[in-house]
């Protein structure tokens, strides 16, 4: 019965996904030829974000622990916030914490029947699927930051009018 109000959603979520991404590219592409400057700092009513360079592993491996956790070390503060609050609604609805407490006291028949298994199989795709887009965010966010880097370089220090230091000391 819910299948007819599934498939309409779930078909406009593709064909605007699909538009929306095809427009973004095109205007990644004009950026990127304009040579656009990029934002390093902003203030907004959501926090505070800045332009940071962090290796990929060290914001996956918080996700791993607490999906979120990435997402919050990356200043994506309403994905994070929505991943925390989504695991903990998964984890207390399916009830795993009780069923690892009595796993690890040898009670598996009580901790197989206090397990919600309904709830329990969005454990992995959630997990993964925040490890996932932490790592891609973090390489992007990366490659927006060596981008920044090189046009600040390039405005600042690539002119024939700036001086280069020459060594005074003689040898």
């Amino acid at each position: 019965r819910w299948a007819l109000l599934y498939f309409p959603g779930f078909a406009f979520a593709i064909i605007d996904s699909y538009r929306s991404a095809v427009d973004l590219n095109r205007q990644f592409i004009l950026a990127v030829r304009e040579a656009a400057p990029v934002q390093v700092f902003s203030l907004g009513v959501i926090g505070v974000n800045t332009l940071d360079k962090v290796p990929p592993f060290v914001p996956c491996a918080w996700c791993m622990l607490t999906p979120g956790l990435g997402q919050l070390m990356l200043h994506r503060f309403v994905s994070g916030f929505f991943l925390i609050v989504m695991w903990g609604c998964i984890v207390y609805m399916s009830r795993v914490l009780p069923a690892i407490y009595m796993s690890f006291l040898g009670l598996f028949d009580e901790a197989r029947a206090v397990l919600n298994p309904q709830w329990f199989m969005n454990i992995p795709s959630v997990f993964f699927f925040c490890s996932y887009v932490t790592y891609t965010d973090a390489v992007e966010q990366n490659k927006l930051f060596d981008m920044e880097q090189a046009q600040f370089l390039a405005e600042n220090y690539r002119g024939e009018a700036f001086p280069f230091p020459q060594n005074t000391q003689e040898e």
